[in-house]
Order: C-alpha cells, then sequence, then structure tokens
C-alpha cells in the first residue's frame, strides 16, 4: 500500500495536461562499462565477480547489431500520428584517454570522443551509421548526458595507489564496480564533488560536454541529465548559460554539500513541470524499464501499472531506462530477452491507450503549449 501511495504522490503535484504522452529516457549512450566477454571472463577467472554488478555483466558501447533490433522494436510500434516509438538517447560524449593519462604517469586526466573510443572497438564498426539513421528515422533523439560519465578528480588521485582501480585502468576500464569503492556510485558520479576547487572544475567539464555534443549532432541539447542524479544549484546555472531549459532526473535529487570541509548528500524533491530559479523546468521519471538490474521483477506490468498512473493524473509518462538492457555484446541472450519484453511492453501501451503520442524529451514542451 506503502508503495501504491509513492507511485500516486510522484504524479499528484505540477502541471496537468489532457495529451497522453509517452517518453523513454535512456542513460549511457557513448560511455565505456565492459569492454568485451573476453574481459568479463578474465575477471571471472580472477574471482573478481563482474556478474554480480549488472553493468559489468551487460553494459558496453552499443553494436550494429544492438542497435539494428532495437530499431526493429521501435518501428513496429506506432502512436496515434503513425509516429514510430522514440527513444531519448542521452549521450556521454567522451571516455578517459587510458594511453595519454598513463604517459603523464597518471597525473593528468585527457578525454577523447566516444567516436575515437568507437575505433578501438571492432565490433562498433558500423555504429555511427546507424545513430545517424536512427536519427533521421525519428527513432532516436540524442540529448547529453555529460562529457564523460566519470569523477574525473577522484579517479586520477585514487589511480596513484588504488591496486582494483589501476588493473580496471589496464583493462581500459573506469573501475570494477563489483568490488567496493571510495565513491558511491564507483566513480560513475561525474558532478559530485569534495572541495571547492573540484566543484569549479564541473564548469569547464559539463560546458565541454554540452560544446562536444553541439559539434557531432550538429544542435544544442535542450534536456540534461546529470550522472547519478547527483548535480546541484551551480550546475543548473552553468547549464541554463549554455541553453539547457530541461532537467531529467528522479524525484529525488542528489546535492553534494560541503559545510565546514565535510562532504555530504543533501536531498530534494522534484516533480513534472516544477521550475528552479532560472527557469528550467524539471523532467520527473515516473515509470521504468530495467530488465537487467532486476530480473525478478514483472516489468511489463510494473511499467503499465505506473504509467496508467501518470495519466490518471494528467502527467506525460517519463520510463526511465539504461542502455544496458539493450546491449548484447557480452551476453547476447540480455538483448533478445530484453526486447522481447520492450516490445510487448510498447504493443500494450498502444493497445491500452490508442491515443497515446511518443515524444522526445526536449520536445514535452511544445507538447504541452498546444495542449493549451
Amino acid at each position: 500500500m506503502f508503495n501504491l501511495l509513492k507511485k500516486n504522490l510522484i504524479n499528484i503535484p505540477g502541471k496537468s495536461i489532457k495529451k497522453k504522452l509517452i517518453v523513454i529516457e535512456s542513460d549511457d549512450w557513448g560511455g565505456i562499462r565492459m569492454p568485451s566477454k573476453a574481459v568479463f571472463n578474465k575477471l571471472q577467472a580472477q574471482k573478481l565477480s563482474p556478474e554480480n554488478d549488472p553493468y559489468l555483466k551487460f553494459d558496453s558501447l552499443a553494436t550494429s547489431q544492438d542497435m539494428q533490433a532495437l530499431y526493429d522494436i521501435l518501428k513496429s510500434v506506432k502512436d496515434k500520428n503513425n509516429n514510430p516509438a522514440i527513444i531519448t538517447a542521452n549521450t556521454v560524449m567522451g571516455n578517459p584517454d587510458f594511453e595519454k593519462i598513463k604517459l603523464s604517469n597518471f597525473q593528468n586526466y585527457y578525454w577523447e570522443s566516444f567516436k575515437s573510443t568507437w575505433k578501438r572497438y571492432p565490433n562498433c564498426n558500423g555504429t555511427e551509421d546507424l545513430w545517424k539513421q536512427g536519427q533521421e528515422n525519428k527513432l532516436l533523439r540524442f540529448q547529453c548526458h555529460g562529457r564523460e560519465h566519470l569523477n574525473v578528480d577522484r579517479w586520477i588521485k585514487d589511480l596513484k595507489n588504488n591496486k582494483i582501480l589501476r588493473k580496471a585502468f589496464d583493462l581500459e576500464m573506469i573501475s570494477i564496480s563489483s568490488q567496493p569503492s571510495a565513491l558511491r556510485f564507483g566513480y560513475m558520479e561525474s558532478l559530485d564533488y569534495f572541495s571547492e576547487n573540484e566543484k569549479k572544475k564541473k564548469k569547464k567539464i559539463v560546458e565541454e560536454g554540452l560544446m562536444e555534443f553541439n559539434k557531432y549532432f550538429g544542435f544544442s541539447s535542450k534536456s540534461y541529465i546529470a550522472n547519478c542524479y547527483i548535480w546541484d544549484d551551480f550546475i543548473e546555472q552553468i547549464l541554463k548559460s549554455n541553453g539547457v531549459n530541461f532537467i531529467q532526473g528522479i524525484s529525488n535529487q542528489i546535492k553534494p554539500v560541503l559545510k565546514n570541509n565535510l562532504h555530504y548528500h543533501a536531498y530534494k524533491r522534484n516533480f513534472f513541470g516544477k521550475k528552479n530559479k532560472y527557469g528550467q523546468m524539471y523532467l520527473v521519471r515516473n515509470a521504468f524499464f530495467e530488465p537487467s538490474l532486476k530480473p525478478e521483477i514483472d516489468w511489463v506490468s510494473e511499467c503499465l501499472n505506473r504509467i496508467k498512473i501518470a495519466f490518471r493524473w494528467g502527467k506525460p509518462a517519463i520510463i526511465g531506462c539504461h542502455r544496458l538492457n539493450f546491449i548484447g555484446a557480452i551476453h547476447e541472450e540480455n538483448r533478445k530477452k530484453n526486447l522481447v519484453l520492450f516490445k510487448s511492453l510498447l504493443n500494450q501501451i498502444v493497445k491500452k491507450w490508442p491515443n497515446v503520442e511518443f515524444v522526445s524529451s526536449d520536445r514535452i514542451f511544445d507538447k504541452l503549449i498546444s495542449d493549451e
């Protein structure tokens, strides 16, 4: 009963709309995780338990096979306007440049674009063309997820004396996240900070990510999703100065705080349509499709129930799902099994609500205006 109440409470505050909108937000595109099945097997042989972390077990750069299989599902379902299902693909624009970092004797951090990373992954041949096709065919709408999915300062600092972290580095991984870590999210929380100096550096990181996005995709990202849902007012101001009008997230925002030289996290509740002091609107995820993270859950029924609640309160159904659910490079059955579920979900959505419209995160406001 309490869980049901929470699902309703997320949707009660904020602007209500007549239209039934479906937004699918998928994070982590472009970012590295597990390099290959061979690396996975190596870590497993060394008793480092990569199978215990779904991101290590399943997540990797998307291959051509992954993209094509996903497109086949998206194209098979149409909304009331005869548009296919569309995914807001939240993209990390770069990854660590392992070679340059090593040449600096781990004193300096360097990053490379994901396009450069692709060149070292043989199974990514053709991925770039498919990304462009997805965008042209309105199956994907890219938005920015940061410069890299990594807390740069903490990572470089700990690389000098952390044996597990160095082992990960030698395999061109950020961390072996199945093992205990000094950071809450295994160094993935790029915008968390532990000193005023680190905080100031975030400005360059955010701005370079947005500039790289504009340079590669040819348009500005109007929405932004912070890694691990960690950001603060300082980041929002930087985003506003760089043209970001919508902030994706969940209802519980994690804010880094420094007080008396101590670091801790504070929490802030957001809801759909709420605006901050810079006029940016929060887009709060109120439904989820994450079968790779918790396979014991009936994700189709769970997601449909959350969509029903969202529509009951006049809110768009904003579905959060991470890239790993669609990846088969490490374990092919992961992609195959989840796409069967994903297709079932999409088919049931259009059957239960024939008047739904699929829309990307940056286009929600257009739908809100036309709803009035």
